[in-house]
């Protein structure tokens, strides 16, 4: 008994909720609201939406929806029990097809109030709102509910913005052949579009054609003129605007995939992203693609708060009203060196410091399909030996295909896939970028440097209210250490090196100061060019290339194509995401070295700080490049007569 009158309560509850929601719809509905990351209202779910009475919808489109989605509208209470039966006989039936039996009031009640998830519960829910929206409002009243807000693909909403966007003419003037296109469209709107399957939308019209006829609704003559109708579909409209067009979609996808294609009242979406920083990307790319003056070029640029995985921005192509396509989120390109950061992370791991020493350079060879293939850079001349730092800086190839063989692809493949970069090949060629990846997750594994070492999953939604301000959705920021902040910070200290003096060195000429810290990628033939960076507000990436891919052209490196659009964003939102040094964690032993041998610096020498982690080897040796003191001289003999000395014993041993 206790059990029945909670239950009884609740739905009670439920049902008294849900009528009051009801009840408001006289007074006209709102829709999902999207809000950017200050709490601002941003951007609705359906741009694409034009409510309009019922009176300014052609009778023709009226009768063809009925006909063919509730032909017993003006006779049942919301639910049709006549469709119901025959669909639950159908359902059940060995081998019967699937038949639904949703009338448009019931519809109506998903579209405004619940998900398309298929429960028992869901249209249990859906019946009863079904009855309360007959009680409530007229038919009349639901029926101009209906067609303003029925989702009819193509990411439009209603027969109004449909009939402007296929027809090009408001639903007013259809035709009947246009009207029984569109009400066609609305079970099932991917399968029926008129731009992808036009064969398959006209046959669905004659469906609807012969239901009216059935309906008494038009002629057996009405029906034979409107199959012969000759219609002319407008062409795929773009954008209506392609400001922010990447990001909206992204979050509307997002929305869809928990909510359907349902545009519930008042829903609320709150997101990460920051408009003016979606501006600055946006401005970026474009003028990057401007300056390559490349046709059929393409960019995209990501940035991501490393503290939250908060997605900032988000660019996935050259334009989105022309190209909607996200290669941002969905294109997968081979990295190339941007990959070597978490070669060289995984040696670090493995108990290598900054200044460890990768020799066999010259030596070093790739078993490839085609037969032994020997990695070389585009430096003409190759030392044998470089330490881990100036091999970095300097995107030696080699040398990063040394480090591989050294500790192994295992730990390498680990941290990579740890960090958010799934599916990486086992093969030799992983230390130079040849697996595939987006821009969205490179750039979000790329957070774990400036993090010290915690990886932080991306996320664009953090939460959506309901129409009453309840929480039905959250996404939680999700953090997991993946490295240690030892090895996380000398690997910092490594790609700022890069922009210091190494291949990003160029960053600097944009006017960007600060702690920041990046590597460049160019893969074979300068196909893809990539340049991944960051601050201790921002990280950032940007791929350049084509879509079929082919040689962006000669010198097309990820320095000169990638790497200005990353400037020129970082410059653009220097003060909207400002940045503070990173600062090294517990457990690192500062040393002074000179920036050109990397010996112990002695007097004369261009020094920096290298921090040490526990267990690394810390260099003695002098500096044998600069004259030093004549205390720092005399150390320095004693160190190579001692050198000698030992090497003489163990010849002799």
């Amino acid at each position: 008994m206790a059990a029945a009158v909670v239950v009884a309560v609740l739905a009670g509850n439920w049902t008294a909720r849900h009528a009051w929601a009801i009840y408001r719809l006289n007074r006209g509905v709102g829709g999902t609201v999207f809000y950017d990351a200050s709490g601002k209202p941003w951007f609705p779910l359906d741009d694409a939406r034009r409510d309009v009475p019922l009176d300014q919808i052609a009778t023709v489109a009226k009768d063809a929806v009925i006909a063919v989605e509730d032909h017993r509208f003006y006779l049942h209470p919301g639910v049709d029990p006549i469709a119901l039966a025959r669909a639950v006989v159908y359902n059940v039936h060995p081998g019967g097809s699937r038949q639904g039996g949703s009338t448009i009031t019931q519809q109506l009640a998903r579209t405004l109030y619940l998900s398309n998830t298929r429960s028992y519960s869901r249209k249990l829910k859906e019946a009863t709102l079904a009855v309360l929206l007959e009680v409530l409002l007229s038919k009349r009243e639901i029926l101009e509910l209906y067609l303003n807000r029925v989702y009819m693909g193509g990411g439009f909403y209603g027969m109004e913005a449909t009939s402007q966007a296929v027809f090009g003419k408001p639903a007013a003037q259809l035709s009947l052949g246009q009207a029984a296109v569109l009400a066609g469209m609305i079970r099932a709107p991917a399968v029926y579009s008129p731009w992808n399957h036009f064969d398959a939308a006209r046959r669905r019209s004659h469906v609807v054609l012969k239901r009216m006829r059935e309906e008494g609704k038009i002629s057996p003559q009405q029906e034979r003129a409107a199959r012969a109708e000759r219609l002319t579909v407008a062409p795929p409209p773009l954008a209506a605007a392609s400001r922010h067009g990447y990001a909206k979609e992204l979050l509307r996808q997002q929305f869809r995939a928990l909510h359907g294609g349902d545009n519930p009242p008042d829903w609320a979406v709150h997101t990460t992203f920051v408009p003016e920083v979606q501006d600055a990307a946006e401005a970026a790319v474009q003028a990057g693609l401007r300056r390559l003056g490349i046709k059929g070029l393409q960019a995209a640029l990501v940035a991501i708060d490393p503290a939250t995985g908060n997605l900032l921005a988000v660019v996935g192509g050259s334009n989105y009203g022309v190209t909607p396509f996200n290669r941002g989120v969905r294109g997968r390109r081979q990295p190339g060196s941007a990959f070597k950061p978490f070669v060289y992370a995984a040696a670090l791991e493995q108990g290598l410091s900054p200044v460890s020493i990768v020799d066999g350079l010259r030596d070093v060879a790739v078993a490839a399909s085609e037969g032994v293939w020997m990695p070389r850079d585009e430096r003409a001349r190759m030392p044998d030996a470089l330490t881990l730092r100036a091999a970095f800086l300097e995107s030696n190839n080699a040398a990063a295909v040394r480090v591989q063989q050294r500790i192994g692809s295992g730990p390498v493949l680990r941290l990579a896939r740890e960090a958010g970069v799934d599916n990486q090949p086992d093969v030799p060629s992983l230390a130079l970028g040849s697996g595939l990846v987006t821009p969205l997750d490179l750039t979000a594994a790329y957070a774990v440097f400036p993090t010290l070492g915690y990886r932080v999953r991306p996320r664009g939604v953090v939460s959506v209210l309901d129409g009453r301000g309840d929480q039905v959705y959250q996404v939680h920021v999700e953090r997991e250490r993946v490295l240690r902040a030892t090895s996380a910070y000398q690997m910092v200290t490594m790609l700022q090196d890069v922009v210091a003096r190494g291949t990003g060195a160029g960053v600097r000429a944009y006017g960007l100061r600060g702690d920041i810290g990046g590597k460049t990628g160019t893969t074979n033939d300068y196909r893809d060019a990539w340049f991944v960076g960051f601050s201790s507000a921002v990280v950032a990436g940007v791929w350049v290339g084509f879509d079929q891919p082919a040689s962006i052209r000669d010198g097309a490196s990820g320095a000169r194509a990638a790497l200005p659009i990353w400037a020129d964003f970082m410059r653009r939102t220097a003060r909207r995401l400002p940045s503070t040094p990173f600062v090294a964690p517990p457990g690192l032993r500062p040393v002074q070295m000179c920036r050109l041998s990397y010996h112990r610096a002695v007097r004369g020498c261009p020094t920096y700080v290298e921090h040490f982690k526990e267990g690394d080897d810390v260099p003695s040796a002098l500096c044998p490049l600069h004259p030093g003191s004549f205390g720092q001289r005399a150390r320095r003999v004693w160190q190579g007569f001692l050198g000698e000395v030992l090497k003489g014993l163990g010849g002799g041993g």
